[in-house]
């Protein structure tokens, strides 16, 4: 068996969810859709938006709510004997779920995702990022926090996930195929 890890990113309404769920049904696996957002009945507009992936997915997937512990669904989804193609969407909503998280702690659960995913000895897992940091930085703190650790983290998984595509206007690009990794770099401290 072959592990894979992909890396999908791009702007906001990019296409970038559509593009990886195309990768996962192309994979052949059976598919684990691991979704990251944190239901809010209270928030209509944000349900519409859950709603829409939702009616997107094949019937035959599965679905699992992981808004924290994602090392741990990904080890379980790749170490079933059955390898699946586990598709996470998204990464933004992962870390600001975890925002709250002290620096140190943050640092390590960071660490463990990227020691798992090193690990891997079987399965594809489709990463699905948003590009945050092409615009002005933020003016307040939470939001620079946000951006730097999103930031960081798609740095790390884009130095060891191949292929690396940047999903913008409607368009895929396999960045694998046309850049270069940079070195690797510390992870960001306040």
């Amino acid at each position: 068996m072959v592990k894979r890890i992909i890396l999908v990113t791009g702007p906001a309404r990019s296409g970038k969810s559509e593009w990886a769920e195309l990768l996962a049904e192309q994979s052949g696996k059976p598919v684990i859709y691991l979704a990251t957002s944190r239901l809010d009945p209270d928030d209509p507009e944000w349900q519409g938006r859950i709603d829409r992936h939702r009616i997107r997915r094949l019937p035959s997937w599965s679905t699992q709510e992981v808004p924290v512990a994602l090392t741990a669904a990904i080890f379980q989804g790749t170490t079933s004997g059955n390898p699946a193609c586990l598709l996470v969407d998204s990464l933004g909503t992962w870390v600001a779920n975890l925002l709250e998280e002290d620096d140190p702690t943050w640092r390590a659960i960071l660490d463990e995702l990227m020691e798992s995913l090193r690990g891997l000895k079987e399965g594809t897992v489709i990463f699905v990022a948003e590009e945050t940091g092409w615009g002005v930085v933020p003016a307040y703190p939470m939001g620079r926090t946000f951006r730097d650790r999103l930031g960081d983290l798609v740095r790390r998984l884009g130095a060891i996930a191949d292929p690396v595509y940047l999903v913008t206007g409607g368009h895929a690009v396999n960045l694998s195929a046309i850049g270069s990794v940079l070195p690797p770099t510390q992870t960001l401290e306040n």
